[in-house]
């Protein structure tokens, strides 16, 4: 019952800040609900100064939602999937040298530079963290985040091929960078003696190829079945099953399931939208998931805001954070510049666009749940919390000034 109570506050809160939103800001609803969220915290932070008692209550009920897993096991294959519905294949495939080069290459080189500044900076601040972990740090906030800018990106009269870019590149990403992190955690965990360069790479297929296969079953299955009957309410249902069924196939499978959900979401917003669905069916489905989607964001945004009052955060971190923050801005262009060159696409592409998606690159929750799904260790909570001071200056920094940026860039 207590958890009940948790999510009916959280939506609560979640439904009055969006109403003053959009009464009084007007801001996109994921960074207000962000901003409103660390107000919230920092409130409650507060009012411990007051009275102990009442922020250790609250820090007792945000603990009985592990966010780690709540995200990463729960949250994160229903929104990958309602994210990759609206991926045109023909937009998709007129990017896929980009998008695939940005999401592989260009997360591997974000990850290598991230973990080795992350490692040559903190013994400036007397903070020594062994360089796996610095790795494990860099596949974690490596990984993009477009849902917070989406609507911005719409507002902004943004060009289709950035936009494809930006959007196709996050969903694949977070999938590649999760196969990633999970690889470098097996070494951390293990040891790098008992890990050679071919078990690394069976390790990274199996997860990285198992996960799109099994993608191409799920929704192979599920397009089959719904276009065998015309019934809205069952093929919602059928689409639930895919996520939740195939997700949890995924976790028992050692395979990737955000990859999984990313590929099976693709084939059933195209070919299953097209050859599958009547018109009804087609729009009840679109809505779905649109509502689903804001919902489940709307929690997942109030949670990263709220999440601060269970950090321990110290000076020394916040200045970490805030100096890796900007690192990750010129390596994340950097990370896109590099492939475009490789692949012979930059003259196409432009500066411009590179430079709009980097400022444009959001980091979000699927860092901080990764980074709290790490095992306990002495360097758990400098990770946890250098990533909590990135994703909150990403969102509320890079999220309020984007708009402008990509005003300003496309003049």
């Amino acid at each position: 019952m207590e958890l009940f109570i948790l999510f009916s506050s959280l939506i609560t809160l979640a439904a009055f800040f969006s109403y003053l939103n959009v009464k009084l800001f007007r801001l996109p609803s994921g960074i207000s609900l962000m901003l409103m969220g660390v107000l919230a915290a920092l409130g409650v932070i507060v009012a411990g100064y007051f009275s102990a008692g009442f922020t250790e209550m609250i820090r007792e009920k945000l603990l009985l939602i592990d966010f780690s897993e709540f995200l990463l096991g729960i949250l994160l294959s229903f929104l990958l999937f309602a994210g990759s519905l609206h991926v045109s294949v023909p937009d998709l495939r007129e990017s896929s040298k980009s998008i695939i080069s940005f999401a592989t290459l260009g997360t591997l080189i974000s990850t290598a530079a991230v973990g080795f500044s992350l490692f040559y900076i903190l013994p400036l601040f007397d903070q020594n963290v062994p360089l796996i972990y610095c790795l494990l740090f860099g596949a974690l906030i490596s990984p993009t985040d477009p849902i917070a800018v989406m609507g911005i990106l719409k507002k902004a009269n943004l060009s289709k091929k950035i936009e494809t870019n930006i959007v196709g590149e996050s969903l694949f990403n977070d999938g590649i960078g999760v196969v990633i992190f999970a690889t470098l955690l097996k070494i951390a965990v293990g040891g790098i003696e008992n890990f050679g360069i071919k078990d690394i790479g069976l390790l990274f297929f199996r997860e990285a190829f198992g996960g799109i296969l099994m993608g191409l079953v799920i929704g192979y299955i599920g397009y089959r079945m719904m276009k065998s009957i015309d019934h809205f309410q069952t093929e919602i249902l059928i689409s639930l099953a895919m996520v939740m069924g195939g997700y949890s196939m995924c976790h028992y499978l050692h395979v990737s399931g955000p990859l999984a959900m990313v590929v099976a979401g693709i084939m059933t917003g195209n070919r299953g939208k097209e050859l599958a669905m009547s018109d009804v069916t087609r729009d009840y489905l679109g809505k779905f998931w649109e509502v689903t989607d804001e919902v489940l964001n709307a929690i997942l945004f109030m949670l990263i805001g709220l999440e601060i009052v269970i950090v321990a955060f110290d000076l020394n971190y916040l200045i970490i954070g805030i100096i890796m923050a900007l690192a990750i801005i010129l390596v994340r262009f950097f990370s896109l510049y590099f492939p475009s060159l490789l692949f012979r696409f930059k003259k196409s592409f432009g500066t411009r666009s590179l430079l709009i998606m980097t400022w444009g690159g959001l980091r979000g929750g699927i860092s901080i749940a990764l980074s709290l799904s790490l095992p306990a260790s002495p360097f758990k909570n400098i990770i946890v919390s250098i990533t909590f001071v990135i994703v909150i200056f990403s969102i509320i920094i890079q999220g309020v000034t984007v708009e402008k940026v990509i005003k300003k860039l496309s003049n």
